[in-house]
């Protein structure tokens, strides 16, 4: 049955009231809700003068809208249940349509469809008892259908990949920096630093085994990584530089033969920060690259990148409110 503009206005509504996200701008869908990104407001202590996150989560959607996600908790907890004025953990898969938070009230780890139906509580075991959520780090799948979780350095915990639907958790060694998932969400990019000062890099395949390499000091110390659905080829963004008018490259290098493709400039201005990037599941490069200083408004612009030659088409753009403490990416 069809529905008027206004009637599917509504609809959208319910259905994404029954998530805990309140529409904070109405829209017809013409299809299943997709977020771009999400950020949280900042405030200041009148005594220490030091600014903090506060409010809720807001969501910016692709066709213009903004959700609140009331359900999200707004900062984090220590390991005894303290609340600590820092960021909650929060992400968006890269096809917008999954988020992933910690939960008001008790911080538990949620996954939800923007779309609407039932959100799945992580076990309590995702977060160890006694270690809390202060650092923690939260990446989805492309798809939004594993999320990797992430402990701070100190806390010396494997990090895991848990399946949503099932589950399931495959453990990765705590000496390693997590990056993200491959563009098929099939692998994990880490790296381990070394006693000898080197980098050593990773892709774990989820479904066991894995390859690695120490990597050319340019993909090191790159800006960005991402791994391509291969689970071998890797995209490395370097930083431009503004005073010498450079703009960020990138390189492209194979973690089983070792090769590095020669640099390419991204047709951006110089200084920009590349990142976060992501390869699509049928092999196209996403970079994100940012700008806006604290106190104005902050713009996204989201390119599809070949990287042989560097040309870039633009994926999408939208700003985000000068008002905000930090934001966050699709697919970051």
């Amino acid at each position: 049955m069809r529905h008027s503009s206004a009637t599917a206005a509504l609809l959208a509504s319910a259905v994404i009231g029954g998530l805990g996200l309140t529409p904070a701008v109405a829209h017809a869908q013409a299809g299943p809700p997709v977020a771009r990104g999400a950020w949280i407001a900042s405030c200041t202590d009148r005594k220490s003068d030091l600014s903090y996150p506060c409010g809720h989560w807001q969501v910016l959607l692709r066709d213009g809208g903004r959700l609140t996600v009331r359900g999200a908790a707004t900062t984090t907890a220590d390991g005894g249940g303290k609340e600590v004025r820092d960021t909650s953990a929060f992400a968006i898969s890269a096809d917008g349509r999954v988020l992933a938070y910690e939960r008001a009230g008790d911080h538990r780890l949620v996954v939800r469809r923007l779309a609407g139906g039932k959100a799945t509580v992580l076990p309590r075991s995702a977060v160890p008892a006694g270690t809390g959520t202060e650092g923690l780090g939260l990446t989805l799948s492309p798809t939004g259908d594993k999320v990797l979780i992430d402990f701070p350095d100190e806390a010396r915990l494997p990090a895991k990949v848990i399946t949503v639907a099932t589950g399931r958790t495959t453990t990765l060694p705590a000496k390693d920096s997590m990056i993200g998932f491959s563009g098929d969400g099939g692998e994990v990019l880490a790296t381990r630093f070394l006693s000898d000062n080197t980098t050593r890099m990773y892709a774990y395949r989820l479904g066991g085994g894995s390859i690695r390499r120490t990597p050319p000091q340019v993909v090191a110390n790159a800006a960005a990584t991402a791994l391509a659905p291969d689970g071998e080829t890797v995209a490395a963004l370097t930083s431009g530089d503004a005073d010498k008018g450079r703009p960020p490259r990138l390189r492209v290098y194979n973690l089983v033969t070792g090769g590095l493709s020669a640099g390419v400039d991204l047709p951006v201005k110089a200084g920009v920060q590349p990142g976060p990037a992501w390869w699509t599941a049928d092999g196209r490069l996403r970079v994100t690259v940012r700008s806006g200083e604290e106190g104005e408004p902050a713009v996204v612009r989201v390119l599809t990148v070949d990287p042989e030659s560097g040309a870039a088409t633009r994926a999408d753009s939208y700003s985000i409110s000068k008002t905000r403490y930090t934001f966050i990416a699709a697919g970051e």
